[in-house]
């Protein structure tokens, strides 16, 4: 007898929720200390990552010298080796004052839409620990470091862009790519020491665009793929994204208006 066509579906939401709560029991028993951002499951969300249609990607000489570790070692790029852990605060905009960087990245353009992103989640990044290369305890200053944005499930990410280039017409180096996270550096140098740095978590990273970073990855990262402003790097996994934008490695609030949202 042929089954159901939405079983597969029902029994894989019920082993996500036993995970959740086998996740939650652990957390109040002391048994986990962090998290890893996870996008929200549900019906319509993305089963494996499918290609963007029509895409295509070049890579840049990355100026000297390369990482010092790893890039899935090194924390400021892999951001998973941080996690994150829930907080509260305001779901929307804030508003801080001091100056703003007048060319600094636009998250609207995440969106196809250029919409203003709709939070629902806050989090604080772990601080790291470089002497014992280890992770320290939450980031405090701000309060909030990376943020869940309301997202379709499939729809396509792009690269927000800013009033900087790092030549040839490209916006970003992508310094770390994973089929479920990527980092996006405005800068051609290969750290987070200055200029801004975009973390993505929750994103199903275009196939081809993670075969061409794991081929200059594995070959030493003398180049690495670069995006041009507005540029489709892959979709959204589930219905929302994880975001933490850095400014010359300082963690930052991805609700800043004056900063990331300007006009809205």
């Amino acid at each position: 007898m042929a089954r159901h066509p939405r079983s597969w579906l029902a029994a894989l939401l019920a082993i996500l929720l036993l995970l959740n709560a086998a996740g939650a029991a652990a957390q109040e028993s002391g048994l986990l200390s962090s998290r890893v951002f996870v996008p929200a499951v549900g019906v319509g969300a993305v089963v494996g990552c499918p290609a963007l249609p029509g895409a295509s990607y070049a890579a840049l000489t990355v100026l000297p010298p390369p990482t010092d570790r790893p890039a899935e070692q090194h924390a400021d790029l892999n951001l998973a080796l941080r996690g994150s852990t829930p907080t509260g605060g305001h779901l929307g905009l804030v508003d801080y004052g001091g100056p703003t960087d007048p060319d600094a990245p636009q998250l609207p353009g995440l969106f196809s839409d250029s919409r203003t992103g709709a939070f629902v989640r806050l989090h604080q990044v772990y601080d790291w620990n470089w002497s014992c290369n280890c992770r320290g305890g939450p980031l405090t200053n701000p309060a909030v470091t990376l943020a869940e944005l309301a997202a379709v499930p499939g729809e396509s990410l792009h690269v927000p862009d800013s009033g900087y280039t790092i030549g040839s017409g490209y916006e970003v180096l992508v310094l770390y790519a994973a089929s479920d996270r990527i980092t996006l550096k405005y800068t051609r140098e290969d750290n987070v020491v200055h200029g801004f740095t975009l973390h993505l978590e929750g994103v199903c990273v275009d196939p081809p665009l993670l075969d061409l970073y794991r081929s200059w990855n594995g070959a030493g990262r003398s180049q690495l793929p670069a995006l041009r402003p507005g540029q489709a790097f892959g979709r959204a996994a589930g219905a929302a994204i994880g975001v933490a934008i850095r400014d010359s490695g300082s963690f930052m609030d991805p609700r800043s208006r004056k900063d990331w949202w300007r006009g809205r």
